[in-house]
């Protein structure tokens, strides 16, 4: 067994508008989340647990009613 590169699907934020650049993207790989900046692809993105990612988006999703 060789080594396989990691192919993840990577997608923008549902709040992104189009035609704007300033945007991230996050992928789901194995148990952890992979964030990266839009505009550099190709630059090292980061890496986060699945349980850090909920407590982020905890924090920061907007209060409802």
């Amino acid at each position: 067994m060789g080594d396989q590169e990691i192919r993840p699907h990577w997608r923008r934020s549902s709040f992104s508008t189009a035609g704007v650049d300033n945007c991230v993207e996050v992928a789901f790989v194995g148990r952890d989340v992979w964030v990266r900046d839009s505009n550099s692809p190709d630059q090292p993105s980061l890496s986060f647990s699945r349980r850090t990612w909920r407590a982020f988006l905890t924090e920061v999703k907007p209060p409802t009613g």
